[in-house]
């Protein structure tokens, strides 16, 4: 009878422990990446009454109760959440984003992160988000546009700041290319492309073809000039129309473009011209490939590349954890990735409080997933949305009826003992 205490003590005491997760639980069903958390039990030793190792055939045993044996951790995913910041992130899957302080790095779910006043990701207590920033900054400038910026090593990544002030430098156009048809009928043709300057200047450049013989198609005659996009009306002396006319032309070249017979261009005599200081390479094809001349069917089009400058107009972190950099010539460049941190154990992560974990000896150290070339990724990571607690409430509120039932029912086993104890007492006397 006297052990009927002691089993009702110990399945009290770790109900309560049950009663306490479970508490927890649903207090955090609103806390953004709350990881869940249940409880494990154990029973004691026994006491052995007779065992087979005796004349009985049977154990005999009497059990002394239960113990709280751990937490262990849910991993499921939490339902997403729709943010209206591209700096609130998500992970669809395993992992953990990095934050540090001066206590060292932390891991954690909860990816509600914002820009502070110095231009770095922290998360609302003040941690700092860690990742890789990338090398295409200089001081205040972007020394070259970046599709996606690769994540470093573990070991090496940093807090993530980017300068208040970035500037996109022009590039100046290279290359212009030209497309189509002039057919063979003896009529003026005209194309044009935009062409930027070292200056940023957004200038263009005009191809005019009219015919050298009206009775050959195979040689046109060529006139390419570049110019400014500043216009000024003139009047037709012979027409009276009313055209308009660059106020600058900054090059002016004659030449002959040739055909074959069936319109495959042979040659062009002009290669190059140049924009206000920079050389243009001007690629009309060969062959069927290009311009061609044949037919009726006429159609003429043309692409550049070349860039105008920008100022930076703020920062974003698109798909897979790549902070992007935004300018005001439309122009979008990564400069930094998100770091994602995976684990061989999560379970055994250390919970530190404030929904952090810290590595321990048992979870591993952190490593980084690798793509199909085994690059480091951060594949899994959604801009624009957060992921909420993956605790059920349904679910937490029947562990709750059935963690109380329990408790109550040890507490019964106790008074029923001591009830027993007294009319054994009474017998007694």
């Amino acid at each position: 009878m006297i052990q009927g205490f002691y089993t009702g003590i110990s399945g009290i005491q770790t109900h309560q422990f049950g009663i306490d997760t479970v508490a927890d639980n649903i207090a955090n069903i609103s806390t953004v990446g709350y990881r869940e958390y249940r409880s494990e039990f154990a029973n004691l030793f026994s006491n052995a009454l007779n065992s087979t190792s005796a004349l009985s055939s049977v154990q005999s045993q009497i059990g002394i109760g239960s113990t709280a044996n751990a937490t262990t951790m849910s991993t499921k995913q939490g339902s997403p959440l729709q943010s209206e910041r591209s700096t609130d992130l998500a992970i669809e899957g395993s992992g953990w984003f990095g934050v540090s302080s001066s206590d060292g790095v932390f891991f954690t779910r909860d990816g509600n992160f914002g820009f502070n006043s110095n231009y770095e990701l922290v998360s609302p207590d003040g941690y700092y988000l860690l990742g890789t920033v990338g090398s295409n900054i200089s001081g205040s400038v972007l020394t070259s546009q970046e599709e996606n910026i690769a994540l470093g090593e573990p070991s090496k990544q940093q807090k993530l700041q980017f300068p208040p002030e970035l500037h996109f430098s022009v590039q100046p156009t290279t290359e212009a290319k030209f497309f189509g048809n002039l057919t063979s009928l003896d009529q003026m043709r005209v194309v044009s492309v935009k062409a930027i300057d070292e200056q940023s200047n957004t200038n263009g450049i005009q191809v005019e073809f009219t015919r050298a013989d009206p009775d050959d198609a195979t040689i046109w005659n060529m006139r390419v000039f570049t110019h400014n996009n500043d216009f000024n009306q003139e009047r037709d002396p012979l027409t009276g129309e009313i055209k308009y006319v660059p106020s600058v032309i900054y090059d002016e070249q004659f030449g002959v473009a040739k055909f074959d017979d069936n319109g495959a261009l042979i040659s062009t005599s002009i290669n190059s011209i140049n924009n206000n200081g920079t050389s243009v390479k001007l690629n009309f094809g060969s062959g069927y490939s290009g311009l061609v001349a044949n037919g009726e069917s006429y159609s003429l089009s043309s692409t550049s590349d070349g860039k105008i400058a920008g100022e930076l107009e703020g920062y974003s972190i698109g798909k897979n954890g790549q902070i992007l950099a935004s300018f005001t010539n439309g122009e979008q460049s990564s400069v930094g990735s998100v770091a994602l941190y995976h684990f061989i154990n999560d379970q055994a992560l250390e919970r530190v409080g404030s929904n952090k974990f810290m590595q321990s000896q048992n979870s591993g150290v952190p490593f980084f997933q690798k793509d199909i070339f085994g690059n480091n990724t951060a594949s899994g990571i959604l801009s624009s949305m957060l992921e909420s607690s993956n605790v059920d409430l349904s679910t937490a509120m029947s562990e709750l009826i059935v963690m109380q039932r329990s408790f109550d029912a040890n507490a019964k086993s106790i008074t029923t003992a001591d009830e027993m104890i007294q009319k054994a007492l009474q017998m007694h006397k």
